[in-house]
């Protein structure tokens, strides 16, 4: 076993120059991650709120009640919120929460969710949270929990240590443990490349192994969780290609006429069932009462 594995500095330098983690991946693609649901901001949205993204994320805010987080009163900044598929049950069980989105389409869907909301309880900031000057809207510190689910904002460390620096008692990050699987996109790997796609890299591993070497207390959860979403044959190239990009693999005109002619040979209907999802890390990170939490012990209080 080498030092290394016990060395922060290292992992540090490894998760910023990783040319496979996500951050770094968008960068090569040229993807600019706060335009990337611009054309797809409405069935997100449909599907955050429909019934299966509501279940999704009340097992995300029950994992949160389990481990101790009472959202009655809490201050909660809510990084890459979206159309608030968070920011609504979070309020609705009384937190004051403070967004931040960027992304145009899906920052006005944010505000017609949140409408019903007395003046005060929900706050939208539309800047990228890099860009935020947090001492200057005096963020530090300022938040019981900071939470970051599934946001493109968290690219190394140092973006961690930027969300910690706003939190008081808690914050809670989740991240891609692996690569995202599709279906589709694994049907078409090997017509254009020869094999299929394979895990090389996850940002969730550089985070826990940072978080365990730098004495943080934390709970940490990974899951596997699929999806089956129905698209027009178009829907399916154009996902397919952009896919592509990020996967570092040439989406020219050879891979449209190969990934076109396939889908239309394969789902002759026009009808594509796509399976889409991946393995899923979430971590719970405890600023303040460091011990273990205990259902049980609540009870008592």
């Amino acid at each position: 076993m080498t030092t290394d594995l016990f060395n922060a500095d290292v992992w540090e330098k490894a998760w910023k120059e990783d040319p496979e983690a996500t951050g770094n991946r968008f960068k090569q693609s040229g993807m600019d991650m706060a335009r990337t649901f611009d054309h797809k901001a409405k069935s997100f949205n449909e599907e955050v709120f429909s019934e299966g993204g509501r279940r999704r994320s009340e097992r995300i805010i029950g994992w949160l009640e389990g481990q101790g987080v009472d959202f009655e009163g809490l201050s909660v900044l809510d990084v890459g919120a979206a159309s608030g598929g968070f920011t609504v049950p979070f309020a609705d069980r009384g937190a004051k929460v403070t967004a931040v989105e960027p992304n145009l389409p899906l920052s006005e869907l944010f505000m017609e969710n949140t409408a019903r909301f007395g003046p005060g309880q929900v706050e939208l900031v539309r800047e990228r949270f890099e860009h935020v000057d947090l001492e200057a809207k005096g963020w530090k510190g300022a938040f019981d929990l900071v939470f970051v689910s599934m946001s493109p904002v968290v690219v190394d460390w140092e973006s961690v240590e930027s969300m910690l620096s706003c939190a008081r008692k808690y914050c809670y990050i989740s991240l891609n443990a692996g690569d995202r699987e599709n279906s589709l996109l694994n049907e078409v790997l090997p017509l254009l490349n020869g094999h299929e796609s394979h895990v090389k890299s996850s940002d969730m591993a550089y985070l826990t192994h940072l978080l365990y070497l730098k004495g943080y207390s934390f709970e940490s959860l990974i899951t596997r969780e699929m999806k089956s979403t129905e698209l027009s044959s178009e829907e399916a190239i154009k996902e397919t290609l952009m896919l592509l990009k990020h996967h570092k693999l040439p989406a020219d005109e050879a891979a449209r006429r190969t990934v076109t002619e396939y889908v239309h040979r394969t789902y002759p209907d026009g009808k594509v069932q796509v399976q889409q999802g991946g393995r899923f890390g979430k971590v719970l990170i405890r600023l303040q009462e460091l011990n273990m939490y205990s259902r049980a012990e609540a009870g008592k209080r």
